[in-house]
This record gives C-alpha cells, structure tokens and sequence, in this order.
C-alpha cells in the first residue's frame, strides 16, 4: 500500500503558475503508474494527467494539454504537476493518485487505486 500527500496549491492569478508536489510512501514507488485529478465544487472528479510507471509516457486531458505538464522522480518517491498559463477553470481541488494495474496502457486507463487528501488551487481572474 501507499500513502500520497499533496502540496503546492494555492491562490494564483489567472496566468501565473504553480507546481503541486505529491510526495509518497513505500520503497516501490516505481512500480505504480501516476495520475492528477481534480474535482470543482459542484462538478465530478476528472482525470487531468497521468504519468507511466518508467515515466517514458505521459497522457494529458485535452483542456490542460499545452499548458500542464506531469512528471516524476522515482528516486524522491514523488510526482509533480507543474501548471501554467492557469485559467479561473483549472480552480478545483488536486489529487495525486497511483494505479497499480497491469493492464496495457494503465496510465490512461486506470483503475487509479490509492488517493492522495487533495490540495486546494484558486485562480483568480
């Protein structure tokens, strides 16, 4: 099992940036495949970015495409989200997740099987 614990949200302008950090526990970090989520008051969880477990691929929902870019370090047991170009939109609360699905491609499919609490990003216009 492991366990996931966000930082980096926070309060930004529209246009600015952010870098959340989702550092986890356990010595088998490498083996899970990585995701960032999001979910908006009053709207339901949506996938964002995923990372493979060698960090080889990566897999972007369309709206952050170009502007969001997921990466890892399997040697800090860590995963980033780094944000740009932020948008009043991308205000939502961030989760970290890891998938430990053999399936080919489970960085784009899932299932996504431990979550992170979640870190609050406001942008504001």
């Amino acid at each position: 099992q492991v366990q996931l614990v966000e930082s980096g949200g926070g309060l930004v302008q529209a246009g600015g940036s952010l870098r959340l950090s989702c550092a986890t526990s356990g010595r088998t970090f490498s083996s899970y495949h990585m995701g960032w989520f999001r979910q908006a008051p009053g709207k339901e969880r949506e996938f964002v970015a995923s990372i493979s477990r060698s960090a080889v691929s990566t897999y972007y929902a369309d709206s952050v495409k170009g502007r969001f870019t997921i990466s890892r370090d399997n040697a800090k047991n860590t995963v980033y989200l780094q944000m740009n170009t932020l948008k009043p939109e991308d205000t939502a609360v961030y989760y970290c997740a890891a998938s430990q699905t053999s399936r080919p491609l489970g960085w784009k499919t899932g299932p996504y099987d431990y979550w992170g609490q979640g870190t609050q990003v406001t942008v504001s216009s």
